[in-house]
Protein backbone atom coordinates (compact mmCIF):
# COMPACT_ATOMS: atom_id res chain seq x y z
CA UNK A 1 0.00 0.00 0.00
CA UNK A 2 1.55 3.35 -1.28
CA UNK A 3 0.66 6.50 1.34
CA UNK A 4 -0.89 9.12 -0.20
CA UNK A 5 1.54 12.42 -1.08
CA UNK A 6 -0.92 14.90 0.11
CA UNK A 7 -0.88 13.50 3.46
CA UNK A 8 2.53 14.78 4.76
CA UNK A 9 1.15 18.23 3.24
CA UNK A 10 -2.20 18.01 5.01
CA UNK A 11 -0.44 17.28 8.29
CA UNK A 12 1.96 19.99 7.82
CA UNK A 13 -0.28 22.38 7.20
CA UNK A 14 -2.73 21.20 10.10
CA UNK A 15 -0.08 21.41 11.94
CA UNK A 16 0.94 25.54 11.17
CA UNK A 17 -2.68 26.25 11.27
CA UNK A 18 -3.05 25.34 15.31
CA UNK A 19 0.52 26.61 15.82
CA UNK A 20 -0.70 29.79 13.98
CA UNK A 21 -3.82 30.12 16.02
CA UNK A 22 -2.14 29.15 19.35
CA UNK A 23 0.27 31.99 18.89
CA UNK A 24 -2.72 33.93 18.55
CA UNK A 25 -4.27 33.25 21.19
CA UNK A 26 -1.80 33.71 23.37
CA UNK A 27 -0.71 37.49 21.73
CA UNK A 28 -4.58 38.35 22.17
CA UNK A 29 -3.97 37.64 26.18
CA UNK A 30 -1.08 40.27 26.23
CA UNK A 31 -1.93 43.64 26.82
CA UNK A 32 0.58 47.01 25.61
CA UNK A 33 2.93 47.49 28.78
CA UNK A 34 2.67 51.40 29.33
CA UNK A 35 6.39 52.61 29.19
CA UNK A 36 7.04 49.19 27.54
CA UNK A 37 6.20 47.26 24.45
CA UNK A 38 2.88 47.48 22.88
CA UNK A 39 1.29 44.54 21.11
CA UNK A 40 2.09 44.77 17.20
CA UNK A 41 4.03 47.45 18.15
CA UNK A 42 5.31 48.55 14.38
CA UNK A 43 6.72 52.47 15.42
CA UNK A 44 8.52 53.74 17.61
CA UNK A 45 7.88 53.66 21.68
CA UNK A 46 5.59 56.98 22.90
CA UNK A 47 8.42 59.55 23.70
CA UNK A 48 8.65 60.87 27.13
CA UNK A 49 11.60 62.96 26.99
CA UNK A 50 12.18 65.92 24.62
CA UNK A 51 14.80 64.29 22.51
CA UNK A 52 12.73 61.02 21.87
CA UNK A 53 9.97 63.20 20.66
CA UNK A 54 12.78 65.28 18.34
CA UNK A 55 13.94 61.56 17.26
CA UNK A 56 10.30 60.41 16.77
CA UNK A 57 9.90 63.62 14.32
CA UNK A 58 13.13 62.69 12.41
CA UNK A 59 11.92 59.71 12.21
CA UNK A 60 8.48 60.54 10.57
CA UNK A 61 10.22 63.05 8.36
CA UNK A 62 12.43 61.13 6.75
CA UNK A 63 10.09 58.13 6.17
CA UNK A 64 7.28 61.00 4.65
CA UNK A 65 10.17 62.42 2.61
CA UNK A 66 11.29 58.49 1.68
CA UNK A 67 7.72 57.99 0.84
CA UNK A 68 6.90 61.41 -1.40
CA UNK A 69 10.24 60.48 -3.52
CA UNK A 70 9.13 56.41 -4.02
CA UNK A 71 5.54 58.23 -5.19
CA UNK A 72 7.70 60.20 -7.57
CA UNK A 73 9.59 57.72 -9.24
CA UNK A 74 7.67 54.71 -9.13
CA UNK A 75 4.81 57.02 -10.28
CA UNK A 76 6.31 58.15 -13.20
CA UNK A 77 8.04 54.70 -14.23
CA UNK A 78 4.55 53.42 -14.13
CA UNK A 79 2.96 55.76 -15.55
CA UNK A 80 5.88 55.69 -18.92
CA UNK A 81 5.36 51.75 -18.56
CA UNK A 82 1.55 51.73 -19.28
CA UNK A 83 1.29 55.32 -21.12
CA UNK A 84 4.08 54.54 -23.61
CA UNK A 85 4.05 50.43 -23.99
CA UNK A 86 4.67 49.26 -27.74
CA UNK A 87 1.54 47.88 -28.36
CA UNK A 88 -0.29 50.85 -28.54
CA UNK A 89 2.40 52.10 -31.03
CA UNK A 90 5.01 54.04 -29.57
CA UNK A 91 8.32 53.31 -30.24
CA UNK A 92 11.91 53.65 -27.77
CA UNK A 93 13.44 56.78 -28.31
CA UNK A 94 17.27 57.04 -28.90
CA UNK A 95 18.59 60.14 -27.50
CA UNK A 96 22.08 60.91 -25.34
CA UNK A 97 22.77 62.30 -21.68
CA UNK A 98 20.56 64.93 -20.33
CA UNK A 99 22.82 67.97 -18.80
CA UNK A 100 19.94 68.95 -16.99
CA UNK A 101 18.36 65.73 -15.49
CA UNK A 102 21.90 64.83 -14.47
CA UNK A 103 22.19 67.73 -12.68
CA UNK A 104 18.53 67.64 -11.01
CA UNK A 105 19.57 63.97 -10.01
CA UNK A 106 22.41 65.04 -8.52
CA UNK A 107 21.31 68.31 -6.56
CA UNK A 108 17.78 67.34 -5.32
CA UNK A 109 19.14 63.86 -3.61
CA UNK A 110 21.89 66.49 -2.27
CA UNK A 111 19.47 68.81 -1.08
CA UNK A 112 17.55 66.24 0.54
CA UNK A 113 20.38 64.68 2.17
CA UNK A 114 21.51 68.06 3.54
CA UNK A 115 18.66 69.73 4.91
CA UNK A 116 17.43 65.87 6.81
CA UNK A 117 21.36 66.45 8.58
CA UNK A 118 20.73 69.99 9.41
CA UNK A 119 17.83 69.48 11.06
CA UNK A 120 18.91 66.44 12.38
CA UNK A 121 22.19 68.20 14.06
CA UNK A 122 20.25 70.06 16.99
CA UNK A 123 19.13 66.33 18.47
CA UNK A 124 22.45 64.79 17.79
CA UNK A 125 24.60 67.87 19.85
CA UNK A 126 21.46 67.81 22.33
CA UNK A 127 22.04 63.81 22.84
CA UNK A 128 25.82 64.25 23.91
CA UNK A 129 25.03 67.65 26.43
CA UNK A 130 25.45 65.92 29.58
CA UNK A 131 26.51 69.33 31.68
CA UNK A 132 24.14 70.91 34.47
CA UNK A 133 22.52 67.18 35.63
CA UNK A 134 20.77 67.46 38.35
CA UNK A 135 21.58 63.59 39.49
CA UNK A 136 24.21 61.53 38.61
CA UNK A 137 24.24 57.56 37.97
CA UNK A 138 26.82 55.25 36.90
CA UNK A 139 25.33 52.17 34.84
CA UNK A 140 27.80 49.03 35.14
CA UNK A 141 26.71 46.27 33.21
CA UNK A 142 27.73 42.42 34.29
CA UNK A 143 26.51 39.48 32.64
CA UNK A 144 23.83 39.74 32.76
CA UNK A 145 22.69 42.14 35.38
CA UNK A 146 23.15 46.08 36.33
CA UNK A 147 24.81 47.68 38.89
CA UNK A 148 23.95 51.47 39.81
CA UNK A 149 25.67 53.83 42.16
CA UNK A 150 24.42 57.24 42.87
CA UNK A 151 27.47 59.36 42.53
CA UNK A 152 26.01 63.10 42.70
CA UNK A 153 22.82 64.78 43.42
CA UNK A 154 19.72 63.08 45.46
CA UNK A 155 20.75 59.96 46.39
CA UNK A 156 24.22 60.11 46.55
CA UNK A 157 25.86 57.44 47.64
CA UNK A 158 23.03 54.85 47.16
CA UNK A 159 24.17 51.62 44.97
CA UNK A 160 22.29 48.30 44.16
CA UNK A 161 22.85 45.60 41.83
CA UNK A 162 19.18 45.19 39.33
CA UNK A 163 18.52 41.67 37.61
CA UNK A 164 16.02 39.66 36.19
CA UNK A 165 13.45 38.87 38.97
CA UNK A 166 14.10 35.02 39.87
CA UNK A 167 10.23 34.17 39.43
CA UNK A 168 10.46 34.94 35.49
CA UNK A 169 13.48 33.54 34.97
CA UNK A 170 11.60 30.26 36.36
CA UNK A 171 9.11 31.12 34.41
CA UNK A 172 11.87 31.03 30.98
CA UNK A 173 13.36 27.57 32.39
CA UNK A 174 9.41 25.83 32.47
CA UNK A 175 9.58 26.05 28.44
CA UNK A 176 5.66 27.38 29.35
CA UNK A 177 5.74 30.98 30.51
CA UNK A 178 2.71 32.79 31.44
CA UNK A 179 1.07 35.17 29.05
CA UNK A 180 2.64 38.32 30.93
CA UNK A 181 2.43 41.58 29.81
CA UNK A 182 6.05 42.14 31.06
CA UNK A 183 7.20 39.25 30.80
CA UNK A 184 11.09 38.88 30.80
CA UNK A 185 11.05 42.41 31.94
CA UNK A 186 10.68 42.75 35.51
CA UNK A 187 13.87 43.23 37.81
CA UNK A 188 14.40 43.08 41.31
CA UNK A 189 15.50 46.24 42.15
CA UNK A 190 14.07 49.19 39.58
CA UNK A 191 15.89 52.11 38.67
CA UNK A 192 14.57 54.73 40.81
CA UNK A 193 14.87 58.69 39.17
CA UNK A 194 12.83 62.09 39.89
CA UNK A 195 10.67 63.72 37.18
CA UNK A 196 11.85 66.57 35.47
CA UNK A 197 15.27 66.62 36.40
CA UNK A 198 18.10 66.11 34.31
CA UNK A 199 19.79 62.61 34.81
CA UNK A 200 23.42 61.77 33.48
CA UNK A 201 24.28 58.20 33.46
CA UNK A 202 27.73 57.60 33.03
CA UNK A 203 27.83 53.96 31.47
CA UNK A 204 30.60 51.29 31.93
CA UNK A 205 31.16 47.32 32.08
CA UNK A 206 32.88 44.86 34.33
CA UNK A 207 33.40 41.81 31.82
CA UNK A 208 32.00 42.54 28.16
CA UNK A 209 30.14 45.13 25.88
CA UNK A 210 26.85 45.60 27.07
CA UNK A 211 24.21 48.67 26.22
CA UNK A 212 21.90 50.52 28.35
CA UNK A 213 19.22 51.41 26.49
CA UNK A 214 15.49 52.56 27.28
CA UNK A 215 13.39 53.20 24.29
CA UNK A 216 11.16 55.64 25.95
CA UNK A 217 13.97 58.38 26.84
CA UNK A 218 14.98 57.94 23.20
CA UNK A 219 18.62 56.31 24.75
CA UNK A 220 20.94 54.06 23.88
CA UNK A 221 24.90 54.05 25.32
CA UNK A 222 27.00 51.13 25.15
CA UNK A 223 28.90 50.41 28.35
CA UNK A 224 32.44 48.94 27.77
CA UNK A 225 34.98 47.59 29.65
CA UNK A 226 37.53 49.72 30.60
CA UNK A 227 36.51 52.89 29.30
CA UNK A 228 33.37 55.81 30.07
CA UNK A 229 30.87 56.55 27.88
CA UNK A 230 27.87 58.96 29.35
CA UNK A 231 24.04 59.87 28.28
CA UNK A 232 21.48 61.98 29.73
CA UNK A 233 17.46 62.03 29.90
CA UNK A 234 14.80 64.12 31.55
CA UNK A 235 11.62 61.80 32.12
CA UNK A 236 8.70 64.43 31.61
CA UNK A 237 6.45 61.71 33.11
CA UNK A 238 6.34 60.01 36.15
CA UNK A 239 5.75 56.06 35.56
CA UNK A 240 7.70 53.03 34.47
CA UNK A 241 9.37 52.79 31.66
CA UNK A 242 11.12 49.26 30.41
CA UNK A 243 14.48 48.65 28.37
CA UNK A 244 17.05 46.03 27.68
CA UNK A 245 20.69 45.54 27.25
CA UNK A 246 20.94 46.13 23.88
CA UNK A 247 24.54 44.59 22.82
CA UNK A 248 25.07 40.93 22.71
CA UNK A 249 26.75 40.21 25.41
CA UNK A 250 26.72 36.48 26.05
CA UNK A 251 24.02 33.35 26.31
CA UNK A 252 22.05 35.52 29.26
CA UNK A 253 21.30 38.21 26.90
CA UNK A 254 17.93 38.33 27.00
CA UNK A 255 17.91 38.01 30.41
CA UNK A 256 19.14 41.77 31.16
CA UNK A 257 16.19 43.78 31.09
CA UNK A 258 16.42 47.76 32.12
CA UNK A 259 13.43 49.19 34.28
CA UNK A 260 13.52 52.66 35.33
CA UNK A 261 10.62 54.28 38.15
CA UNK A 262 10.18 57.75 37.71
CA UNK A 263 8.59 59.38 40.87
CA UNK A 264 7.48 62.52 41.66
CA UNK A 265 9.46 65.02 43.57
CA UNK A 266 8.63 64.19 47.37
CA UNK A 267 7.83 60.54 46.14
CA UNK A 268 11.33 60.40 44.83
CA UNK A 269 12.78 62.11 48.33
CA UNK A 270 10.82 59.43 50.41
CA UNK A 271 11.91 56.81 48.39
CA UNK A 272 15.58 57.77 48.96
CA UNK A 273 15.22 57.93 52.32
CA UNK A 274 13.65 54.53 52.83
CA UNK A 275 16.68 53.08 50.40
CA UNK A 276 18.99 54.28 52.65
CA UNK A 277 17.46 52.73 55.62
CA UNK A 278 16.74 49.34 53.78
CA UNK A 279 20.73 49.71 52.88
CA UNK A 280 22.04 49.72 56.51
CA UNK A 281 19.54 47.91 57.79
CA UNK A 282 20.75 44.57 55.55
CA UNK A 283 24.64 45.59 55.62
CA UNK A 284 26.35 42.35 57.70
CA UNK A 285 28.43 42.80 60.17
CA UNK A 286 32.14 42.19 59.33
CA UNK A 287 32.86 40.72 62.87
CA UNK A 288 30.01 38.39 62.92
CA UNK A 289 31.12 34.34 62.96
CA UNK A 290 28.72 32.29 60.78
CA UNK A 291 27.55 28.73 61.64
CA UNK A 292 27.62 26.29 58.45
CA UNK A 293 24.14 26.35 58.14
CA UNK A 294 23.81 29.93 58.11
CA UNK A 295 26.45 30.29 55.32
CA UNK A 296 24.97 27.34 52.99
CA UNK A 297 21.40 28.67 53.34
CA UNK A 298 22.57 32.36 52.44
CA UNK A 299 25.24 31.16 49.42
CA UNK A 300 22.07 28.98 48.05
CA UNK A 301 20.39 32.49 47.31
CA UNK A 302 23.68 33.96 45.97
CA UNK A 303 24.65 31.13 43.49
CA UNK A 304 20.99 31.24 42.46
CA UNK A 305 20.83 34.64 41.22
CA UNK A 306 24.47 34.90 40.08
CA UNK A 307 26.15 31.18 39.46
CA UNK A 308 23.55 29.40 38.62
CA UNK A 309 22.83 30.65 34.82
CA UNK A 310 26.53 29.38 33.99
CA UNK A 311 27.32 26.55 36.15
CA UNK A 312 23.78 25.40 36.34
CA UNK A 313 21.47 24.86 39.36
CA UNK A 314 22.87 21.42 40.12
CA UNK A 315 26.46 22.17 39.50
CA UNK A 316 27.17 19.98 36.62
CA UNK A 317 28.15 22.71 34.48
CA UNK A 318 27.64 22.99 30.65
CA UNK A 319 29.69 22.79 27.57
CA UNK A 320 33.12 24.57 28.48
CA UNK A 321 31.90 25.67 31.79
CA UNK A 322 33.34 23.46 33.67
CA UNK A 323 31.07 21.54 36.72
CA UNK A 324 31.41 22.59 40.39
CA UNK A 325 30.21 19.11 41.41
CA UNK A 326 33.13 17.35 41.97
CA UNK A 327 35.64 19.90 41.42
CA UNK A 328 38.99 19.77 43.03
CA UNK A 329 38.97 23.31 43.21
CA UNK A 330 35.78 23.08 45.29
CA UNK A 331 36.75 20.07 47.17
CA UNK A 332 40.23 21.16 48.09
CA UNK A 333 41.68 24.33 50.41
CA UNK A 334 39.63 27.14 50.40
CA UNK A 335 41.59 29.77 49.67
CA UNK A 336 42.13 28.84 46.06
CA UNK A 337 38.25 29.05 44.93
CA UNK A 338 38.13 32.19 47.12
CA UNK A 339 40.96 33.69 44.74
CA UNK A 340 39.13 32.48 42.08
CA UNK A 341 36.27 33.85 42.49
CA UNK A 342 37.64 37.26 43.63
CA UNK A 343 39.86 37.32 39.96
CA UNK A 344 38.00 35.37 37.43
CA UNK A 345 39.60 33.11 35.37
CA UNK A 346 40.26 32.38 31.48
CA UNK A 347 40.51 35.97 31.04
CA UNK A 348 37.09 36.80 32.08
CA UNK A 349 35.62 33.88 30.79
CA UNK A 350 34.51 34.16 34.18
CA UNK A 351 34.42 36.94 35.48
CA UNK A 352 35.53 38.48 38.98
CA UNK A 353 33.32 38.98 41.47
CA UNK A 354 35.21 41.20 43.35
CA UNK A 355 33.23 43.99 42.68
CA UNK A 356 30.09 42.13 42.48
CA UNK A 357 29.37 40.64 45.81
CA UNK A 358 30.32 41.62 49.30
CA UNK A 359 32.70 39.26 51.70
CA UNK A 360 30.05 37.83 53.20
CA UNK A 361 28.24 37.13 49.95
CA UNK A 362 31.20 35.40 48.65
CA UNK A 363 32.07 33.34 51.50
CA UNK A 364 28.72 32.14 51.52
CA UNK A 365 28.25 31.21 48.02
CA UNK A 366 31.83 29.41 48.79
CA UNK A 367 30.73 27.18 51.34
CA UNK A 368 27.81 26.77 49.39
CA UNK A 369 29.66 25.12 46.75
CA UNK A 370 31.86 23.08 48.96
CA UNK A 371 28.52 21.79 50.77
CA UNK A 372 26.22 21.04 48.17
CA UNK A 373 25.49 18.43 45.60
CA UNK A 374 28.27 15.61 46.45
CA UNK A 375 30.77 17.78 47.63
CA UNK A 376 30.17 17.51 51.03
CA UNK A 377 33.32 18.57 52.84
CA UNK A 378 31.79 20.26 56.11
CA UNK A 379 34.23 22.94 55.33
CA UNK A 380 33.30 26.77 55.89
CA UNK A 381 34.64 30.34 54.92
CA UNK A 382 34.47 33.33 57.03
CA UNK A 383 33.82 36.82 55.77
CA UNK A 384 37.34 37.95 57.65
CA UNK A 385 39.24 35.19 55.29
CA UNK A 386 37.66 36.89 52.22
CA UNK A 387 38.33 40.29 53.60
CA UNK A 388 41.98 39.02 53.97
CA UNK A 389 42.16 37.66 50.18
CA UNK A 390 41.04 40.90 49.04
CA UNK A 391 44.15 42.80 50.54
CA UNK A 392 46.86 40.24 49.13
Amino acid sequence: MTKSPGMPLARLASFTAAALAAGLARAASVNDLPGGPAVNQINLHPPVTRIAAQQMWLHDLTNLVCLVIFVIVFGVMLYSIVRHRRSVGYKAAHFHESVGVEIAWTLVPFLIVVTLGALATRTVVAQKDTSNADLTIKATGYQWKWGYDYLKGEGEGIGFFSMLDPAQRDMSNSGKPPPLDNYLLQVDNPLVVPVNKKVRVITTAGDVIHAWMVPAFGVKQDAIPGFVRDTWFRAEKTGDYYGQCAELCGKEHAYMPIHVRVLGAEDYSQWVDGKRKALAAAADDPNKEWTLDELVARGQKVYSANCAACHRPDGKGAGPIKPLDGSAIVLDDPAGEIRTVLDGRLNGAMPSWSKQLSDTEIAAVVTYTKNSWSNKTGKLVQPAEVAAARKQ
